[in-house]
């Protein structure tokens, strides 16, 4: 496994695998890596001849008092899954070599990215869709796979391609879960004990969400319900629990085929999880555990 620090080195490598007839995937990360993402590698073998993982935590899209400098970081252990998994490259840039001295350029969705997480970490969607656009470009990869965890950001991604005329395909994988139905996050490390109990909240509240849901159910009743559930949780601080037409975020008055319930819940008032599910049909990881 070639392990890439530059982004001209980056284009050089690429450019030797389009020119021997390889297609090649990304799966863009912030390292700490758990199963989650090695399911991404793993996916991204189906679909391309080579998979390149990069790792890299992107400044711009922490606010000033959040996690940035305490966020997991683990090279090595990082180096050894994505190879033991079979990636073809790890790309690991320097923060100076993503944003030279003078760096003023960014890309807004300002619809998109003021809503959800966006009203909460201002100007956090303008660090990750001019990270992921960099990054687009540095690898030129046919497809690039994004986990449905923070499916937000997958939107706004899906946006930016079709937006700037991107010739890479995004896939969204299902969201990896731990046995107890909590969605895997390299922020899960900040739980305690405690903590981890708490938030089993998230996964509580949607599969309730989804056995109240019908087609036409009124969503106002059913976000009623499910942040009852969250608020019987002394530990949980809700951020917001939306109901929105998944394509395009707006909010959904019925369900539909369409609607999926996004969660953003702060643990012990320090760890923020995001979790989401579709109402209707299937679930992975949902629909089989236990209350």
């Amino acid at each position: 496994m070639e392990i890439l620090r530059d982004p001209r080195e980056m284009r050089g490598w690429s450019r030797e695998q389009g020119r021997a007839g390889l297609r090649l995937a990304l799966v863009p990360t912030m390292g700490a890596l758990h199963q989650g993402h090695l399911a991404l590698v793993r996916l991204g073998r189906q679909l391309a001849d080579a998979v390149v993982v990069s790792l890299f935590v992107n400044p711009t899209q922490f606010g000033p008092h959040e996690d940035f400098s305490r966020y997991p970081r683990s090279f090595e252990q990082d180096r050894r899954l994505v190879e033991a998994e079979g990636a073809a490259a790890l790309y690991a840039p320097t923060a100076e070599a993503m944003y030279p001295s003078g760096f003023q350029t960014r890309i807004e969705l300002p619809a998109l990215g003021a809503l959800l997480c966006g009203a909460s970490r201002p100007g956090h969607f303008a660090g990750v869709a001019t990270v992921v656009c960099k990054l687009l470009h540095q690898v030129t990869p046919q497809v690039a796979i994004f986990g449905e965890k923070d499916w937000q950001q997958l939107t706004i991604i899906r946006r930016l391609v079709t937006d700037l005329n991107l010739d890479v395909s995004i896939v969204g994988h299902p969201i990896v879960r731990e046995t107890d139905g909590l969605a895997m996050s390299s922020r899960n490390v900040y739980l305690d004990a405690t903590g981890r109990r708490a938030a089993r909240a998230l996964s509580r509240a949607l599969r309730l969400a989804r056995s109240l849901a019908r087609p036409g159910f009124v969503t106002e009743t059913l976000l009623d319900e499910v942040q009852a559930l969250l608020a019987n949780e002394p530990l949980a601080q809700i951020d917001y629990a939306c109901c929105v037409q998944q394509h395009t975020l707006q909010n959904a008055l019925q369900v539909d085929d369409d609607t999926r319930l996004l969660l953003a819940v702060r643990i012990q008032n320090t760890v923020r999880l995001i979790d989401n599910a579709l109402l209707l049909g299937s679930a992975e990881g949902l629909s089989t555990l236990s209350s």
